[in-house]
């Protein structure tokens, strides 16, 4: 069978434009900003700073304390569950799990599950938990800290709703969103962690954001 050259040039050139755009593709940065004044070569120019993840300090399920200096080489997706929640988070772990085991070894990518029961999710509890998921490296933590603080840091940092409902399934309304953190703690990318489809795009932006960072190196 022969092969026409000239034809296949421009099927060539479409896998070369498709090749590219995967790697200079950018995503967009959540969140608040605020634009500032600063003199670079003798110039005055604006500057964006954006909003980040603030300063924190929790407990995992190993009893080890992450903060921010834990995850200042890694990208990682953070959510809000609790441990007897009846409604949406076991279908939000079943997802992370499926992110997690995609991502299982990579030592540039962490999961954060912030419970929002602490009175109940102790850190035994939490470790029953994660073990059932069978989770058994460092790179999904789930962490407990003080009530006010999380509740805070959900509102603040993450833009996430948190709040107790009696009338709720469990007594705890939240949001069941995934949130894309990059390393330098800003938010990247909101997927709801319900929706499969969502789910395989958040998998698919998580190698978008890996590939900035290699490609900056």
């Amino acid at each position: 069978m022969k092969y026409n050259i000239k034809s296949c040039i421009p099927i060539f050139f479409v896998f070369i434009i498709s090749a590219c755009n995967n790697e200079t593709k950018k995503l967009p940065i959540l969140g608040q900003r605020e634009p500032i004044e600063k003199i670079v070569n003798g110039k005055t120019v604006v500057d964006t700073i954006y909003q980040t993840i603030p300063n924190f300090s929790f407990m995992n399920q190993d009893s080890i304390i992450i903060n921010n200096d834990s995850l200042s080489k890694s990208i990682y997706v953070a959510d809000f569950f609790f441990t007897s929640c009846p409604s949406i988070c076991p279908i939000m772990s079943k997802n992370m799990l499926s992110i997690y085991n995609k991502f299982k070894g990579n030592e540039e990518v962490k999961f954060l599950s912030h419970t929002i029961d602490p009175k109940h999710d102790t850190i035994p509890v939490l470790k029953k938990y994660a073990t059932k998921l069978g989770v058994s490296s460092k790179q999904w933590h789930f962490l407990l800290g003080d009530k006010d603080t999380v509740y805070q840091l959900a509102k603040t940092g993450y833009m996430s709703f948190t709040a107790e409902d009696n009338k709720a399934p469990g007594g705890i309304t939240h949001s069941g969103y995934f949130l894309l953190i990059d390393k330098e703690k800003r938010i990247r990318g909101a997927y709801d962690g319900t929706d499969e489809t969502q789910v395989k795009q958040l998998m698919e932006d998580m190698d978008v954001l890996l590939n900035e960072y290699k490609t900056k190196n």
